[in-house]
């Protein structure tokens, strides 16, 4: 839910999905379209299906070595839920941990670099609690602008802190596709809708709500009969 959506927005959804859903098998048994619905407004609604394809290959096959394997399971992730659930002492690498180790190393890291280099330095008996270190470190000392070295506990070792790294600002949500996307996702829940009753009710842009509609047909999360859609 924390890929590349806000911590205000996610705190709306976590908490009721996780009552719903308590384990990979209870959401492997909802359906479909319940497993869309319970993603709310968090946008990006394809990682709700591959949460739900995860989970039911899960109930048929159990985890796989590599994790990665899984849908929507890119190699962040994969180390995050290592180091977090498997308590494996395996760096986590996001932003923020990248532009730590490259700070500390004196040098612009690749992503594969700075998993080298975190990988040892990682406290092999607490790794969960090494990566949220890590992570509130870069996200609130050694920021990508002004960081507040005087404050940080790593100063004395850090090599060069004027290092940074481009950050990824997230897109505008109110208004956007993937505000449609999400909205246009929960209408169908019910059954068909017509472009027009889909653009009434989200009361959003027609182009936009065009524009959503043809990605999700794309990605083949809906389709067309005629002049209304439904989910697939």
């Amino acid at each position: 839910m924390l890929q590349q959506t806000q911590v205000s927005r996610v705190e709306r959804v976590y908490a009721r999905f996780m009552a719903s859903f308590p384990t990979p098998a209870s959401f492997a048994a909802a359906s479909p379209e319940r497993a869309v619905a319970a993603w709310e407004d968090l946008g990006y609604l394809r990682r709700a299906r591959h949460l739900h394809e995860a989970a039911r290959r899960l109930e048929s096959a159990g985890w796989p070595v590599d994790l990665t394997e899984l849908p929507g399971v890119g190699p962040y992730t994969a180390a995050a839920i290592r180091a977090f659930a498997g308590a494996e002492p395996v760096a986590a690498v996001d932003v923020n941990l990248r532009r730590v180790l490259s700070r500390w190393e004196g040098r612009v890291l690749s992503v594969r670099g700075a998993g080298d280099v975190g990988d040892e330095l990682v406290d092999v008996a607490r790794p969960g609690a090494w990566n949220q270190a890590m992570m509130d470190l870069g996200a609130l000392l050694c920021r990508p602008r002004s960081p507040r070295c005087g404050d940080c506990p790593a100063a004395a070792w850090c090599r060069d802190p004027s290092i940074g790294l481009p950050s990824v600002r997230q897109t505008r949500f109110e208004g956007s596709v993937r505000q449609a996307r999400a909205a246009v996702l929960k209408l169908l829940v019910d059954g068909p809708r017509t472009v027009e009753q889909l653009r009434t009710s989200t009361g959003l842009d027609p182009a936009t709500v065009r524009r959503a509609c043809e990605a999700l047909i794309a990605e083949e999360a809906i389709s067309r009969d005629g002049q209304s859609f439904r989910l697939r």
